[in-house]
């Protein structure tokens, strides 16, 4: 292993090289992009388990067809491993292969890892458990230590591809894949050259979708095409749903020395406040959102003005989505920005779920398309410029990514053009 020397030098804002999706939009950023723009949803009923008993809706799912765990993860590695696993560990190594990063050519001490987690393996420790009660002790595997946790995802990336460096998880519900990437930007600046970031969910277990059937802010609606509408006036509350994405982040210099692709974009600013208030409802104002919005847009160096789109948190239940267009309105002005709901098409992924926007934003960028929402109709919003369809050409130079989290968390950042253009797709 050669020695380590340092070239990172984090003087410029970092940058997004390199982009994995695994989500009920596609697996793969090509498949993802297309189908966003096909404007067709992809939530459907949880057909995995009979749901029945269960006050569920239906849920943003990934076709099997377009997920295979065996195409991604090598048998001995998957009996230790959870769903969400297999699904950050495919969107990891389609990230690296995006951004033509072999971790394998680089000092491991320069690559770190850190991911976003808010569920867990729920499909490896709901099977465990019931070994435990029908079998006895002798029949839990020895895996059920580690398939389930937290930092599952982030330790296997890290074995697999030799990530030596600074690695973790985040624990922040929606929030927390934004807050991922905060702390990338943190390692970049202290040296790290590469930091591998984002998150996925699997939480349609049987045991996962119990333990979120009692949440207020969950849907009641069993139709797909109404279940999951934000900003509307009729809105029913939110749908769960799996995948999420991983992104490959690099300090600039760091990139250009090894001769990465032109980047997606840069990563101008992040911000994140708490409400303080309660352990799960949310305070009842706008005001610590409204500062987390302003504090990413000041960091980045810009104004309100300056804002092209935003990426909406949309919780899909009516006081909240008051309270984020409060937020909005207040440092934007009313209908001031178009804001972009494509989560739509796949409900929302808990902490999968802003590293899914953060694709999307950078995805939006580089075509200069913001992408449609689905379900939503035009002019829906008084005080909102919801989009609908996609907008093309809209001359996009930077992005505003907004995140929420049960408990109060509160995130966003800010995405912008590289320095070069646009990256050519």
């Amino acid at each position: 292993m050669k020695a380590r020397v340092s070239t990172a030098t984090g003087a410029r804002p970092p940058v997004i090289t390199g982009i994995g999706v695994a989500a009920p939009t596609g697996v793969g950023v090509r498949a993802h992009w297309e189908r966003t723009l096909e404007r067709v949803g992809r939530i459907s009923p949880v057909e995995s388990f009979v749901a029945a008993s269960l006050p569920y809706p239906p849920a943003g799912q990934i076709p099997d067809a377009d997920f295979d765990a065996s195409d991604h993860v090598d048998s001995r590695l998957r009996v230790q491993t959870d769903r969400w696993t297999w699904l950050a560990l495919a969107a990891g190594r389609l990230a690296f292969a995006d951004a033509g990063l072999d971790p394998q050519e680089h000092d491991p001490f320069e690559l770190s890892v850190v991911t976003a987690s808010s569920s867990g393996g729920n499909v490896f420790g709901q099977r465990e458990i019931h070994n435990l009660w029908k079998e006895g002790p002798h029949a839990v595997t020895a895996y059920q230590s580690i398939g389930w946790f937290y930092a599952a995802s982030s330790g296997q990336l890290s074995i697999r591809d030799q990530l030596k460096g600074a690695c973790g998880v985040l624990v922040a519900d929606g929030a927390g894949g934004l807050d991922a990437l905060a702390q990338a930007g943190r390692l970049i600046r202290r040296g790290t050259g590469a930091v591998l970031v984002g998150g996925t969910e699997a939480p349609l277990s049987p045991y996962a979708m119990a333990c979120q059937a009692k949440q207020t802010t969950l849907s009641g609606d069993k139709d797909p095409a109404t279940a999951y509408r934000p900003f509307a006036a009729d809105s029913a509350g939110h749908v769960p749903g799996e995948g999420g994405a991983l992104l490959v982040v690099e300090d600039a210099e760091w990139a250009e020395r090894r001769g990465a692709p032109a980047p997606y974009a840069r990563v101008l600013g992040t911000a994140a406040t708490h409400d303080a208030h309660d352990p799960v409802l949310p305070a009842p104002g706008h005001r610590e959102l409204a500062r987390a919005l302003r504090e990413a847009i000041a960091r980045a160096g810009l104004t309100p003005a300056e804002i092209d789109v935003v990426f909406a948190d949309a919780a899909g239940d009516r006081e909240l989505d008051r309270r984020e267009t409060d937020a909005l309105v207040e440092v934007f002005g009313r209908r001031a920005v178009p804001v972009a709901v494509p989560k739509t098409a796949t409900g929302r992924l808990n902490s999968g779920g802003a590293p899914l926007d953060l694709a999307w934003a950078a995805l939006a960028l580089t075509h200069d398309t913001i992408p449609p929402s689905v379900n939503l109709n035009p002019g829906q919003d008084d005080d909102l410029d919801v989009v609908t369809t996609a907008r093309e050409g809209a001359g996009l130079r930077t992005a505003l990514v907004v995140a929420r989290g049960v408990g109060g968390f509160n995130s966003a950042a800010v995405l912008g053009l590289p320095e070069g253009g646009r990256r050519q797709i």
